[in-house]
């Protein structure tokens, strides 16, 4: 039996970070010369072409941890409804940009603006979701990140060459307006705040949230100050792995296309030839998050996912010659950052008490983001000095390895997830 959770929530969610996402990978499209014209309009080099794919996530890290703590002590409804509007007006100014440096500016302040974003939403699933459901509840949401390049991808492929790139960030810069009604109207904070949720189902969880909340708080003789949970071994593990997967993960979305440019695509064929590893993504991530919620697993779920696309990273630079077996081995590389999250992020949530993991996840979102910035820069500029992704599409994939090795560091579910019960499955 599917019940109202899975219907409401999730999709609207879904949508939501869909809207997030389209906002930040259009823009490694926009930067392909062979289909658009912004780098000769805002006189862009490799170099610059990384930084302004990756200043989004200098901004992105500002918030993280407020996102988390607002989330969890007063409302993700309304502070994502916030969200929603500056991000938008953000989104739209980098469509407005006449030079390279407001462009960096709007980039900017768009990362600021969605930096709340996914913390809050992480707690908010919390609030709906019992441990036995969460990595699905979580890959459902996150969804969003291939989904977004697969629907976005074509038309921002048409966008761009029936009009130009200014007119396609602006058109779909606006989307966060036309969802924040329905995401105000769908969404509530707690099961006890719906009115739409039936008896039983409140009654389930409430009690069964209430139990893991129980199990997961310290008893009081065991309280230790907030900042002592910022510093343990386990974040920073967290940190390190989440900045090698968002390197791998956005160094390799700003500049697949190059890959492309071999051959004679149009503008939407380089669109669907971008948006088909996204969508072999989708499938990957709701495989290993069902089995990851089936088995109660997580670090090895984390690691095998990172270990097929770092392996797969590498070959396509090293069969980079034969065009068609190197853009099959980069549809094997791109799911592993995006599979590894719902597992990954399951994990702080089962380990740590109510009240800290909200903060916890936005810092090891913030600071692990960074990498966001650092993957396309990075890339950028070894492509400038080698003339060549190889090198750097190289040393993506060994962190990516290097996460894998590095999941095994992570704690294992201090307490065993329990066959879920009748009223509870999705």
């Amino acid at each position: 039996m599917i019940h109202q959770r899975w219907l409401r929530i999730i999709p609207v969610a879904l949508v939501m970070y869909t809207i997030s996402y389209i906002d930040r990978t259009n823009v490694a499209l926009a930067l392909d010369p062979k289909i658009s014209s912004m780098l000769r309009d805002l006189a862009m080099d490799d170099r610059m072409k990384g930084q302004a794919a990756g200043i989004f996530f200098l901004g992105y890290v500002l918030l993280q941890m407020a996102g988390g703590h607002l989330a969890g002590r007063w409302s993700a409804k309304k502070l994502i409804s916030l969200c929603l509007i500056f991000w938008g007006a953000c989104a739209v100014g980098c469509g407005l940009a006449k030079s390279f440096f407001q462009f960096e500016i709007a980039r900017f302040l768009l990362g600021v603006s969605e930096s709340c974003v996914f913390p809050a939403t992480v707690v908010l699933l919390t609030h709906w979701f019992p441990r036995a459901e969460r990595a699905r509840a979580n890959a459902l949401w996150n969804l969003c990140q291939p989904l977004a390049v697969v629907a976005s991808a074509p038309v921002t492929g048409w966008l761009l060459q029936a009009y130009d790139w200014q007119t396609m960030l602006m058109l779909e810069g606006a989307l966060p307006f036309v969802w924040l009604p329905f995401w105000w109207w769908f969404i509530s904070d707690h099961p006890h705040d719906a009115k739409w949720i039936s008896g039983p189902e409140k009654s389930f969880l409430e009690t069964t949230l209430q139990k893991e909340a129980d199990k997961s708080n310290l008893p009081a003789t065991a309280k230790v100050p907030f900042w002592q949970h910022l510093i343990q071994k386990d974040i920073l593990v967290m940190i390190v792995i989440c900045f090698l997967h968002n390197s791998a993960a956005y160094g390799c979305m700003a500049f697949f296309t190059d890959g492309l440019k071999t051959r004679n695509f149009s503008g939407i064929q380089y669109g669907f030839l971008f948006a088909l590893p996204y969508a072999l993504t989708a499938i990957v991530m709701i495989m290993n998050s069902w089995h990851s919620d089936k088995t109660g697993e997580r670090r090895g779920h984390v690691a095998v996912v990172y270990t097929i696309s770092g392996g797969s990273l590498i070959l396509s630079v090293l069969t980079r010659d034969h065009f068609w077996l190197s853009y099959a081995f980069m549809c094997l590389a791109i799911p592993g950052p995006f599979a590894a999250l719902a597992p990954f992020w399951a994990i702080p949530t089962e380990n740590l008490p109510r009240q800290v993991f909200g903060p916890v996840i936005g810092l090891v979102n913030a600071l692990g983001n960074t990498g966001g910035f650092a993957g396309p820069y990075i890339v950028g500029w070894l492509k400038v000095k080698y003339s060549s992704v190889a090198i750097p599409f190289t040393a993506l994939g060994i962190g990516l390895l290097a996460a894998a090795a590095l999941s095994f560091l992570l704690p294992k579910s201090r307490h065993p997830i329990q066959p879920e019960k009748e009223t509870s499955r999705a």
